[in-house]
């Protein structure tokens, strides 16, 4: 890397130090020619593909700024939204690819948000899960609470480790479908129920 002062091509490090939780290296740098020193920032590669096809750095930053419009007015804290951030790069960065489509990172971001608020979660979906009805707000809502639900019920009756197979903890052939109120085969609920949110269509916020 070129020095920044006096544009010479070569320099040595002489400390290197973990950043970023250990998701980047601080470098420090000492100019063979000028002997300025200066600080660098290595890290891997990830870049994020916009529809258009046209790729750039993934960038928390512009995680957070999206996802704070959905927040508006809701309990929601700059600290919350910066480790929400995080978690999406740690998600995003699992798959092991240097290059991402920008609809991963809007997918990435639904679960982390739906657990900080729901109506955030709600209003952030509704763009990038493109509801065109009511019927898709009802949808959503009605997951949700049927979601709350079986977490509360599997929160206050654990399975034991000697039950049978097939009996649950609310009797005899009781199962995770029936606790989210599914038919046979996860058809949904006998007799018709809400149907899946439409596919996402844009990434987020900045990134799309």
């Amino acid at each position: 890397m070129r020095c920044p002062f006096c544009r010479h091509p070569d320099s040595r490090v002489v400390d290197s130090r973990e950043a970023e939780e250990g998701s980047a290296i601080r470098r420090r740098r000492s100019c063979l020619s000028c002997g300025r020193r200066f600080t660098t920032m290595e890290e891997a590669s990830l870049r994020v593909v916009k529809r258009s096809g046209v790729a750039e750095p993934f960038s928390r930053a512009k995680v957070v700024a999206g996802v704070r419009k959905a927040c508006q007015g809701r309990p929601v804290r700059d600290d919350d939204l910066a480790l929400l951030a995080q978690r999406v790069e740690d998600a995003v960065r699992s798959a092991g690819s240097a290059e991402v489509p920008a609809e991963a990172i809007g997918r990435a971001i639904l679960g982390p948000l739906r657990e900080l608020d729901e109506v955030a979660y709600l209003r952030f979906a509704s763009v990038y899960l493109a509801f065109e009805s009511l019927t898709d707000f009802e949808n959503a809502i009605s997951a949700l609470r049927a979601e709350t639900s079986t977490s509360r019920r599997e929160a206050a009756h654990p399975a034991s480790p000697a039950e049978p197979a097939g009996e649950g903890p609310f009797g005899v052939g009781s199962s995770r479908s029936a606790l989210h109120g599914t038919g046979p085969n996860g058809a949904g609920p006998p007799g018709g129920g809400a149907r899946a949110p439409g596919p996402l269509i844009e990434v987020a916020a900045e990134h799309g």
